[in-house]
């Protein structure tokens, strides 16, 4: 009987929650600040519209494109504004009875880049050809790709987004194949439109890359606060009910996001994370208090997409630092980048995996470093040389997190 009524409590208690949930919410339309929401107008990004639009406009004259490169850093509206005038164009296509077609690849998600092939299949299965994830030869993927497309006279515009992570995975040669499948083709044309958070990325492209995918190019300077602030207004005006913003909070997001270069999704999702936070609490009202939390839940997100991205090297080095920090914890014992090659060596064993150099293990620690994923801090020992002090500064659960997530993308 106490069971029953613990239960019937425990139920009360649930049933509680979702009322507030259904019942009190602040928000009016959250979509508005998911960072894949396409608004009617980008504000601030008007020249960027005008030049996407102008490059990709010969398409409604049935003629091919140039090829385009979008670079920019994160939450500058690369992916926003293509979206919006590949929206714009395909409409007018539409009107005009002009056969265009506009496949989008998000070349960061997994099992979608890892290979030359994976990116093939999913491109076949935006434009409606059920192919298999592995198990066909490459080069039959290219011939149904051509077949499929060179079928009747049409224009096929790829849009490969952060193409920079798939040539981190596996190199250039599939842009190269890419860029040269149009020589291949008698009635279809193809363009190609890259989008790279990496501004250097184009350079240490093949030379023969550069010259075909690089014909345009078009830079997103980064937001400044003041266009911040302008931007998450409209947002936060359709987003919440109103009087949820509390003073100084617009500007506050937008102060954040303009220190880490200007990243308008970031100061989208600190908006909308702190909304959800005040929700959970039971309030009314979005206050600074709630944005310093909404920026601590952030941190821990961006941490671990950057470990689950990273290659299997990267992951190998960064479980073997984990590793050497949980045995020295305790004993407040500096680790050191000699100490992390052995066991980085030990875990490549288990994993089956080729060693690396010491020293491209210590390249590898310094773009840990970079990250903002570890600390390490150069120290010199004298006659015997310099190494890197390695500290980590996150949160015991956050390591924790990291370390469940390593042993499992790399099956240990």
């Amino acid at each position: 009987m106490v069971k029953k009524r613990g239960q019937n409590n425990q139920n009360n208690n649930i049933d509680q929650i979702f009322d507030s949930f259904i019942n009190q919410t602040i928000f009016r339309n959250k979509l508005i600040l998911q960072t894949n929401y396409t608004p009617e107008t980008i504000p601030h990004r008007e020249k960027q519209i005008t030049q996407v639009a102008s490059i990709i406009a010969p398409s409604l004259r049935m003629e091919k494109p140039s090829n385009l490169f979008i670079y920019g850093l994160t939450g500058t509206g690369k992916t926003l504004v293509i979206n919006y005038v590949k929206s714009e164009l395909l409409k007018r296509a539409s009107k005009q009875k002009i056969p265009l077609l506009i496949p989008y690849i998000n070349c960061k998600l997994r099992k979608v880049a890892d290979t030359e092939y994976r990116i093939l299949a999913e491109l076949l299965n935006k434009l409606g050809e059920k192919v298999p994830a592995t198990g066909l030869p490459t080069d039959k993927l290219y011939h149904k790709f051509i077949e499929l497309i060179d079928s009747k006279k049409q224009i096929i515009i790829i849009i490969l987004d952060e193409i920079d992570q798939a040539v981190k995975k596996i190199g250039d040669d599939f842009l190269y194949s890419f860029t040269r499948l149009s020589s291949e083709l008698n009635k279809a044309q193809i363009s190609i439109i890259g989008i790279s958070n990496d501004l250097k990325f184009i350079d240490v492209l093949d030379p023969r890359v550069k010259s075909s995918l690089s014909e345009e190019e078009i830079l997103f300077p980064p937001y400044n606060a003041l266009q911040l602030q302008d931007i998450l207004k409209k947002r936060a005006k359709e987003a919440f009910k109103p009087k949820i913003v509390g003073e100084g909070v617009i500007e506050k997001c937008s102060a954040y996001a303009a220190r880490e270069h200007g990243d308008a999704r970031r100061a989208l999702d600190l908006l909308r994370i702190a909304g959800e936070v005040v929700e959970r609490d039971s309030k009314n009202k979005i206050t600074l208090e709630y944005i310093d939390k909404a920026k601590e839940r952030i941190e821990s997100d961006k941490i671990l997409m950057a470990v689950e991205t990273q290659p299997k090297q990267f992951q190998i080095t960064l479980l073997a630092i984990l590793n050497l920090y949980k045995k020295l914890k305790d004993k407040n014992s500096p680790i050191f980048t000699g100490d992390i090659y052995n066991v980085y060596r030990d875990f490549c064993h288990k994993t089956k995996t080729e060693c690396l150099t010491q020293r491209r293990i210590s390249d590898i620690i310094a773009e840990f470093d970079m990250s903002g994923v570890i600390n390490a801090r150069v120290i010199s020992k004298g006659r015997y040389g310099r190494c890197r002090e390695i500290r980590i500064d996150h949160p015991s659960n956050l390591i924790e997190k990291i370390n469940r997530l390593l042993m499992e993308s790399l099956n240990l």
